[in-house]
């Protein structure tokens, strides 16, 4: 593949009116496969770090989600340039990312396929059978002993924050995702732990059970956990903006109290 077939290709992905280039470098890197600059909207891929083709395409796609992103945040500010996100890789980002990975393998363009190694398909079953479902069972069990434990220590009189921080050394927020995770049905831990944490989130059945067909069809965890929010986004905007607005009050509150500090402290020196 040439530049512009790559272009091409990510453009048949999904439209961007920003324009932007790809480029691929002749080198290797040891640090990173490619790069977005979103000051000069440059695509840079060090080709020479890839075997095959889907590889380059994996990573061109990735860089191109960064320039997508890139352009909705210019969208939003009103065409301005917006200051970019220290933290590039969110959970917006994965979501869309692999969204846009499914489009590639509809186009033919990209292609995720465990039969190219037989030895690789065999021991993805493996993983699935002997410890992503036993690990979702162990969960819900010990979900049930805290919760169990959580009885006794209001019979003994014993704070159960206490028992947790000195006696178990569990985290308290681990407790409490564990003991949320039990209440969910047996049938629930062929998915792992991890995906049943974000159903247990969930306090709607229906908004469970979509969570649950999307990643019982192969929908990566980020992309469900950002299909659900965006949901509940589009259902209160109202909500949506005065969460932020809290949050903002706060992040200004702190950094006024830490800068009244910073200036009391300059001043005694």
């Amino acid at each position: 593949m040439d530049n512009e077939k790559i272009k091409t290709m990510l453009l048949d992905l999904q439209e961007s009116q920003l324009e932007f280039s790809v480029t691929m470098t002749g080198k290797e890197s040891k640090r990173v496969n490619g790069l977005y600059k979103p000051d000069t909207r440059e695509i840079l891929l060090h080709n020479k770090n890839f075997k095959t083709d889907n590889e380059l395409i994996y990573t061109a796609i990735h860089e191109y989600t960064h320039h997508l992103i890139n352009e909705e945040q210019i969208e939003a500010a009103g065409g301005r340039e917006p200051p970019h996100q220290a933290k590039s890789h969110t959970n917006y980002f994965w979501a869309k990312f692999h969204g846009l990975l499914e489009i590639a393998e509809q186009k033919g363009y990209y292609k995720l396929d465990l039969s190219l190694s037989p030895e690789l398909d065999s021991l993805t079953k493996e993983i699935r059978e002997q410890y992503i479902k036993p690990n979702g069972v162990l969960m819900l069990e010990f979900g049930k002993k805290l919760i169990r434990a959580h009885e006794l220590c209001e019979d003994a009189n014993i704070r159960y924050e206490d028992y947790l921080d000195r006696v178990l050394c569990l985290p308290r927020t681990t407790a409490a995702s564990v003991t949320k995770v039990s209440l969910l049905p047996p049938e629930d831990a062929s998915m792992g732990f991890d995906n049943m944490k974000i159903l247990a989130s969930l306090k709607k059945p229906d908004e469970r059970q979509k969570a649950q067909d999307a990643i019982q069809s192969g929908k990566s965890p980020d992309s469900v956990i950002a299909m659900m929010k965006k949901k509940s986004e589009n259902a209160d905007p109202r909500a949506k903006l005065e969460k932020e607005r809290a949050r903002l009050t706060k992040t200004i509150s702190e950094l006024t109290t830490r800068l009244e500090y910073v200036e009391e402290s300059l001043a005694q020196m």
